[in-house]
């Protein structure tokens, strides 16, 4: 395991009070610094680079205690000897120059790191048909590529870790927004983390139309018939032991069997996965929902001054108002019906459409195109041989003997050439309904008669059962 051999001391950097700083600088040195660089780094360039990206940093961040040097040519070795004593970096010399690299064990946790950092955004399409090209490339040339089957089988598990991880960082965020006290902070968690980062960048990937779990069946059918195919299983193996990854061809089935289980077991048990993701999303829209519904404080004498409104109304007088310059009554508000508007008013019917239509015209079938279709039909009956073509063929030339070598039969046109090439698989031809009339055989010799050049054979008649009623009857 990893962590067997990393330095005791390698993540109390990133646990002390200047892990930002110090997560920053090794992503920094990794990326920027070492690069792509194959020699190691001389020791003043390393320093250069940690005492030019410390500018940007005030000296609380970077110091994890009083003792760390305010000067920034002591503080960056100060740093230095921190990355070292911690054990991501290694310090040696090369012909009296002092250089510096990364520990090899340590390289491989800060890529992880460095692309946990990236955010790299994770395709499920991308992702599932990943696993489907390795996996067809394998069973179309297992002994040739036989690395890919383990490349799909990786692949696959790193799309189920995804998938996990999305439910957990969803459920995780709904944590924080449940304990937000104040809703504006708690909206903002869910529309900023929850919609934009997971809810339409991931969830919603899986339930559009171009649903990239449309190559899961795929998936399925490969890996299923990778397994109960015993001639791929053993190319696949024998591919394994040639290029070293197993020490026999025992371990090198077995390892062949373990990926393809695993890739058939991940995409066969997915609906649990998307189903807990499913519900932590409709729980989630349904509080925020409540919490939008009843979001504004109810106001305790919102009834009481309705209510004494309404009575106000009742006390007042009944009389008629009548306008002094028309002469008219004034329109009164009623409480006991609603008015009346345009939504009231009866909408006259529209006219009925006239339906428009065009008579269907009359279609000229061209005397070509019935030709060409007549020859068609006539190119397939001639190149489809049926039992009925080949018993009127065996019986026109087995009228007089009852057995018939196949270098004896003449073949005149393309015609008898298409029943001829067939007889010798006139045992399993159409599921052996011939095979009761007919027997086939092989002998010495070959045929060549200028059509076809292939091993000598016989065919005799199979002579006929005679009935219990009567001999020399067929049956």
């Amino acid at each position: 395991m990893l962590f067997t051999h990393l330095a005791d001391d390698l993540f109390r950097p990133l646990a002390s009070p200047s892990r930002a700083f110090n997560a920053a600088l090794l992503l920094h040195l990794h990326a920027r610094v070492f690069g792509d660089a194959a020699e190691p780094l001389r020791k003043s360039e390393l320093l250069a680079a940690i005492g030019d990206f410390s500018v940007g940093w005030s000296q609380a961040e970077i110091a994890d205690d009083e003792a760390t040097p305010v000067d920034p040519i002591e503080r960056r070795s100060a740093v230095f000897r921190r990355l070292i004593e911690a054990g991501w970096l290694v310090e040696r010399r090369e012909r009296y120059v002092p250089v510096v690299d990364f520990d090899p064990d340590a390289r491989l946790l800060i890529e992880e790191l460095a692309r946990i950092e990236r955010g790299e955004t994770r395709s499920y399409g991308g992702a599932v048909l990943e696993v489907l090209s390795a996996l067809e490339s394998a069973i179309a040339s297992p002994a040739d590529r036989s690395e890919a089957l383990r490349n799909a089988a990786k692949a696959s598990r790193t799309f189920l870790g995804h998938l996990r991880g999305l439910a957990g960082a969803m459920r995780k965020l709904e944590e924080r927004i449940l304990r937000e006290p104040d809703l504006s902070a708690a909206f903002r968690l869910y529309f900023e983390e929850f919609v934009e980062r997971h809810l339409v960048s991931d969830y919603r990937t899986l339930h559009t139309r171009f649903n990239p779990f449309r190559f899961r069946s795929g998936i399925v059918r490969e890996a299923g018939r990778a397994l109960r195919d015993p001639l791929t299983l053993r190319a696949l193996a024998d591919g394994n032991l040639r290029e070293g990854r197993a020490a026999d061809i025992t371990a090198a089935e077995r390892m062949v069997r373990t990926d393809l289980v695993e890739i058939l077991s991940i995409f066969e048990g997915l609906d649990p996965h998307l189903d807990a993701v499913a519900d932590v999303v409709a729980r989630l829209e349904r509080r925020i929902s409540a919490a939008l519904r009843y979001r504004d404080p109810r106001d305790s004498a919102r009834i009481e001054r309705a209510a004494a409104a309404l009575r106000a109304v009742g006390a007042g007088e009944d009389d008629v108002v009548v306008d002094d310059v028309a002469g008219l009554p004034l329109p009164q508000v009623s409480l006991l019906r609603p008015p009346i508007g345009p939504p009231q008013l009866t909408n006259p019917r529209m006219p009925r459409r006239i339906i428009e239509y065009e008579p269907l015209p009359e279609i000229d079938v061209d005397p070509a195109i019935e030709a060409f279709i007549a020859a068609k039909d006539e190119f397939r009956r001639r190149i489809t041989v049926t039992p009925e073509r080949i018993v009127a063929y065996l019986d026109a030339r087995l009228q007089q003997v009852k057995a018939l070598r196949g270098s004896e039969i003449q073949v005149d046109d393309v015609d008898a050439f298409v029943v001829f090439q067939r007889l010798r698989e006139i045992d399993v031809l159409f599921d052996g309904v011939l095979r009761e009339r007919y027997r086939v055989a092989r002998t010495e010799g070959r045929v060549s008669n200028g059509w076809l050049d292939c091993p000598d054979f016989v065919i005799e008649r199979v002579p006929a059962v005679p009935t219990r009623r009567g001999a020399g009857k067929a049956g």
